[in-house]
């Protein structure tokens, strides 16, 4: 039987031979292990097994996950990557080491202000919808450095870089004219903000396109925990 440690080894692989591909230094690129619906067991599987970055998409979900590891594994970074509604935005300032889908000013507001002195500030990553599909979040490419310059201005905020997730295809040649583009945006902002240092972009599916595009870290779930396990009342 194949085991999380398994297949978190077989991730890296992957990671390592795609940035062999593209000769990138696989050290450059961080696997965010995708943790959502799996109980804190798979997690704690994946954590004996080395990995310390686990990412939660429903708020109440992660918050429970967080309080019930939090002593016994401290060193676990806990990144938010779900759309996130406004008046659920105090549980992420309080709980999350991460936000990767942060895209409007008023949202950016409210993690600031909520975000507790003690902690260090919350790192945040926009959201850009580069497919711009309609039904898709995030904020057209165009739109970034509106946002980047009102995040920087916010001190429980620090601004680490992008996030997107194109659209989802088998078109390879799309997948990666997309992250191309994202790739390009990113480095059009870098000049502005010369520390940012993450392109969050590429999951279990298109890690190796992204990671040809420049990605810096990948969301891998399924390949590491298997298929979503979703209940009839998931917490959002």
């Amino acid at each position: 039987m194949t085991t999380i440690a398994d297949r978190l080894a077989n991730a890296h692989q992957r990671i390592a031979q795609a940035a062999q591909n593209s000769s990138r230094n696989s050290n450059e690129i961080k696997l965010l292990a995708v943790s959502k619906t799996k109980p804190n067991t798979q997690i704690i599987a994946a954590y004996e097994a080395g990995q310390r970055l686990f990412g939660e998409n429903y708020v109440q979900e992660g918050e429970s996950k967080i309080i019930a590891l939090k002593p016994n594994y401290p060193d676990i970074e806990w990144h938010f990557i779900g759309p996130l509604q406004s008046n659920k935005s105090r549980t992420i300032a309080e709980h999350f080491d991460w936000m990767h889908t942060l895209n409007r000013e008023k949202l950016a507001k409210r993690l600031n202000e909520q975000r507790p002195a003690h902690l260090k500030p919350l790192n945040v990553c926009i959201q850009v919808n580069i497919s711009e599909e309609e039904t898709k979040s995030g904020i057209h490419p165009d739109e970034v450095h509106a946002l980047a310059a009102i995040i920087e201005s916010l001190p429980r905020l620090r601004l680490r870089g992008l996030m997107t997730i194109p659209t989802a295809t088998d078109d390879v040649a799309l997948q990666h004219k997309e992250l191309d583009k994202m790739q390009q945006v990113y480095q059009t902002l870098k000049q502005d903000y010369p520390t940012l240092d993450t392109l969050s972009m590429g999951m279990s599916n298109d890690l190796e396109v992204a990671i040809a595009a420049g990605s810096t870290m990948v969301r891998i779930g399924s390949a590491i925990f298997g298929e979503r396990e979703y209940t009839h009342n998931q917490a959002v």
